[in-house]
């Protein structure tokens, strides 16, 4: 076993121990003699993401004077491994920040307070937010976190290389058929590949499968079947062979860089599949215009996804005043001023009119559109993905690219895929 691997596995044991043995929280010494309380907060993101966080929280030390933060933010790259770390020693963070790669996995193992009353008394204040945002953070029946922002599945395409080619631009609603079609043709007609093959993307499956009757989990159960992967992978074999994708190797570039180095940023394919708030990261790394679509096939199969929550940990010695941190921040319009967009569009709804009112950038402008197109299309929110769900998607990367690079066939490749996770979930 590697030492990545070990040390992940360690993490998760400890996670795992019961609350009891898990010594002192971040709390344990939070209230000082002249009355103030000191709450931890931790969260990744980049250096213009702790400003914005930094002020507001700022903001909320000015209207609450008693409340000040020790806060801590490193990059994404290694966050989830200090995050088991802090949680499972005595520095554990009073707020953090989470996605829905990890939410239930902390949720189940009884380390984010359940804020479901806080909900219900008006402390946690969700009536501005769609409704399937704020449940989207429920696990269990517990609400596990409170969602920061709104996202969904996007696909970018190089607009100013298209209508140089004189070619039509994809349009929200198009058939997954028409889509590679359409790849094809463009690709022709430009010289680049029409799309990155996306057969590797846990998102373009998973509203896939929504666009056909199934699911991605029922529960902490896998709501597909071995068949379904095939189909699948046959699609994107089929626009492999047609050349709508690139080859193998370069598909391979898009599956493992980071959003700054998406193949439609360095000109290897026309379209990138992506959440939308990523539009103006990828837009920042080419001089060509970028717009943004939904995903091929009915849009009814997208949801409000919440791009990231904040948790408060279970055994924080001030969970009110964490709580009330955590509304403040979703809910306060000063406060999603000073935020913006960052952590996708505010999940409360007259904060995001405001805040969009007052967004100047076009690819932002862009995603803001959509998202505002969508909403009325918007299906129910999938409950949050299982424990085991960050071994799904890497999963899926490999066997996606093993029919990629044709080591195996799309049955075989499905096949692996499948066992793989069902084993995942129910580990």
């Amino acid at each position: 076993m590697t030492a990545p691997r070990l040390m992940r596995g360690l993490m998760a044991a400890v996670i795992a121990l019961p609350l009891a043995l898990l010594g002192a929280c971040g709390g344990d010494d939070n209230s000082s003699s002249d009355g103030k309380t000191e709450l931890t907060f931790f969260w990744w993101g980049g250096e213009a993401r702790a400003k914005l966080t930094e002020q507001a929280l700022a903001l909320y030390t000015q209207k609450h004077p008693d409340v000040t933060f020790k806060t801590t933010w490193q990059a994404n790259q290694g966050y989830f491994d200090k995050l088991a770390t802090l949680t499972a020693g005595s520095d554990a963070p009073d707020i953090f920040q989470i996605d829905d790669n990890y939410l239930a996995e902390y949720a189940t193992r009884n380390v984010t307070l359940d804020l479901t009353s806080y909900k219900d008394s008006g402390k946690v204040d969700v009536s501005k937010f769609p409704e399937g945002l704020w449940k989207y953070g429920v696990v269990d029946n517990k609400l596990a976190g409170l969602a920061m922002g709104e996202n969904t599945q996007g696909l970018v395409f190089n607009k100013t290389k298209l209508e140089a080619a004189k070619q039509e631009l994809p349009k929200t609603g198009i058939s997954w058929a028409d889509f590679i079609t359409w790849a094809q043709k463009a690709g022709a007609a430009t010289k680049i590949p029409g799309t990155q093959d996306p057969s590797a993307d846990y998102k373009a499956f998973w509203v896939w499968l929504r666009q056909n009757g199934k699911d991605l989990y029922n529960g902490n159960q896998l709501a597909f079947t071995k068949d379904d992967v095939q189909k699948w992978f046959e699609l994107w074999k089929g626009a492999r062979d047609t050349k709508a994708t690139p080859t193998a190797d370069v598909i391979h570039e898009g599956n493992a860089t980071d959003i700054t180095k998406q193949l439609v940023v360095t000109n290897k394919a026309l379209t990138s599949w992506v959440w939308a708030n990523q539009m103006p990261d990828i837009q920042k790394n080419t001089k060509d215009e970028l717009a943004v679509v939904a995903y091929p096939g009915d849009p009814s199969a997208q949801w409000a996804r919440a791009s990231m929550y904040f948790s408060v940990y279970r055994g924080s010695k001030d969970k009110d005043k964490a709580v009330d941190v955590i509304n403040f921040l979703a809910n306060d319009p000063e406060a999603a001023k000073i935020l913006g967009t960052d952590r996708g569009l505010p999940s409360n709804l007259d904060n995001r009119t405001a805040v969009a009112a007052t967004v100047t950038d076009p690819a932002m402008k862009a995603s803001i559109a959509l998202e505002d197109e969508l909403v009325k299309k918007f299906g129910p929110a999938p409950s949050v993905p299982p424990k085991g769900h960050s071994t799904v998607k890497s999963e899926l990367i490999k066997a996606a690219e093993a029919a990629q690079f044709g080591t195996a066939t799309p049955d075989k490749a499905a096949e692996q895929f499948f066992a793989a996770a069902q084993a995942a979930v129910a580990g």
